[in-house]
Order: structure tokens, then sequence, then C-alpha cells
């Protein structure tokens, strides 16, 4: 039901804006959140959204060089990532869930397909 598309290679310092779609979920009434795994590593939380209170959410990792942001009318959530280093460098998740905006994967129910982002020169 989520897709997440946008990944790609890109260069240190550069940018690249995830996009998350929705096929059977109307993304306006849903908290959307942004995860990522590394290779040997855990998933961690990036960023959240959540459509009852506006309110967002970052990791200490990326706060100030990613931005969420939605479009309803496109029922999508984007995610821009820029200043990128090569520790940004993971497969990126995007999913939806009922609680208010939280960077713990617990808390949402629907997941879509990652997209690979690799920060490499």
């Amino acid at each position: 039901q989520l897709q997440a598309s946008g990944g790609g290679l890109v260069r240190p310092g550069g940018s690249l804006r995830l996009s998350c779609a929705a096929s059977e979920i109307d993304l306006n009434y849903w908290t959307i959140g942004w995860f990522r795994q590394a290779p040997g590593n855990e998933r961690e939380g990036v960023a959240c959204s959540s459509s009852k209170n506006s309110s967002t959410e970052y990791a200490s990792s990326v706060k100030g060089r990613f931005t969420i942001s939605r479009d309803g009318a496109k029922n999508a959530v984007f995610l821009q990532m820029n200043s990128l280093t090569p520790e940004d460098t993971a497969v990126y998740y995007c999913a939806a869930g009922v609680y208010l905006c939280g960077l713990v994967s617990s808390r949402y129910e629907y997941w879509g397909r990652g997209t690979l982002v690799t920060v490499s020169s």
C-alpha cells in the first residue's frame, strides 16, 4: 500500500528527495514516518509527520538537514535530504500509523518497500 521512491547514488554534500505514495489509504489521515536501515544496523527512525496536530519530529542525526512534508492533493509525503553524508547510506522506508508522531517503528502499521540511498564519492 505504501511505496517509497527517489533513492539513488549521490555525492557527499548532495541532496535527494524521497517520496512516499499510497494506493489504498489517504495519507492525510495518517501519521507518516520515515525510517532507514543500513547494512548491519537496526532500523532507525529518521523523521515523522503527524496528521492530527501537524507536528514533526526528527532524529538528532538528521535535524537541520532533512525535512518532511506532505502534499495532500498528491496523497504523498516527501523527505527532502540535504547535506548528505556517507553515514546516511541506507534503505529508506516510509510507514503509516494512527498514533501521534514518533520515531519508534512499533507505532506504525503499514510499511512500504524501501528505496536505497547511497552517498559516496
